[in-house]
């Protein structure tokens, strides 16, 4: 039995705790919040038996095999350090911090403390990016040439809430846009080169932006994001032979089709009565069972290279956050 603890109650920690309850071998055990009420709310709701009205206290739960981050992105490397300095394994939400300097120390911590650590990059493990990657091994659709993935929806204006408050880290670019960067990195690896523009908002984060990632085999990533509009939220492998469609809501998707160049299709569907998280904890669970200090399917390596993806992008747009960054805005 995997005993976890969740620091950050909040919509995502109520998802992953409701497939939690799903996961055979596995138990919350503990929450901590910087509300005790809603730490005490959430445990009753969910069978915890330890409650905390701090994040620095769930280290001292007598009961803890891992815990799952899940506070605001400024949290993220701070609360990472803080259960690895203890020993506990983590499990935390992306983006896994607020850049690569942030993302460097966590993983000399784990290392150094031998405790394991992953970022929650949960679409990497659903059934369908599974399927995808198989059948792009497979050599089905032929050579790859390249990769087209959006995620938007309209996010009420709210300058207190995560997605519009660049004292939170926000801005769609590291809340939503780094799951199609995610996608072109899984299926395409590093790119050569990076372009990328933004529309900025009233406060000074990107609502919008657009990335055209190139490679040295003639490759190609077209990526966005955006908190403006609905968008299709489809992803695309495009291939010699054919392509890949994932399916609306492409990151937890529970479809995808195979579309030939010969008109034909193929349509494979996963259904789940969860949200998805199950599959990443399923992970979680068996590297801790194993002894492994890191996942196969999502190493620190892989989380290294996207957090670098994620500041050249920055770095093209301009998004700098200077408490993070250690340097002025432009």
């Amino acid at each position: 039995m995997i005993r976890w603890g969740i620091i950050g109650p909040g919509r995502i920690a109520h998802k992953f705790a409701q497939d939690l309850m799903q996961v055979e071998g596995a138990k919350l055990m503990a929450v901590a919040s910087r509300d005790l009420g809603r730490a005490q709310l959430f445990a009753r709701e969910y069978g915890a038996s330890y409650t905390y009205g701090s994040y620095e206290e769930i280290v001292n739960c007598p009961e803890l095999d891992a815990v799952y981050i899940a506070s605001p992105h400024v949290g993220h490397f701070d609360h990472t350090l803080l259960c690895l300095n203890a020993r506990i394994p983590v499990l935390c939400e992306k983006p896994f911090a607020m850049n690569t300097a942030q993302v460097s120390e966590m993983i000399h911590v784990a290392r150094s403390q031998n405790t394991f650590l992953m970022e929650a990059l949960w679409t990497r493990f659903l059934p369908t990016t599974l399927k995808t990657l198989e059948i792009i091994q497979s050599g089905a659709i032929g050579k790859v040439l390249g990769v087209k993935a959006d995620f938007g929806f309209k996010a009420p204006y709210d300058v207190d809430k995560r997605t519009f408050n660049k004292s939170l880290g926000g801005g769609a670019l590291l809340d939503i846009g780094i799951y199609p960067l995610f996608f072109s990195y899984l299926v395409l690896g590093k790119p050569s080169k990076i372009k990328a523009q933004a529309i900025f908002g009233e406060t000074n984060v990107d609502e919008s932006t657009g990335m055209v990632l190139t490679y040295d085999d003639e490759k190609f990533a077209f990526l966005d994001c955006t908190f403006m509009a609905k968008t299709p939220c489809e992803a695309f492998v495009l291939g010699e032979k054919g392509n890949i469609k994932i399916h609306t809501r492409w990151h937890e998707s529970k479809a995808i089709t195979v579309e030939y160049n010969d008109d034909t299709t193929e349509t494979f569907t996963f259904e789940r009565p969860t949200w998805g998280y199950q599959y990443e904890i399923e992970e979680v669970n068996a590297c801790l069972a194993a002894g492994k200090l890191e996942s196969d399917g999502w190493s620190l390596t892989d989380s290294m290279n996207l957090i670098s993806l994620l500041d050249a992008v920055r770095q093209e747009i301009g998004l700098v956050y200077k408490d993070f960054d250690k340097k002025e805005e432009a």
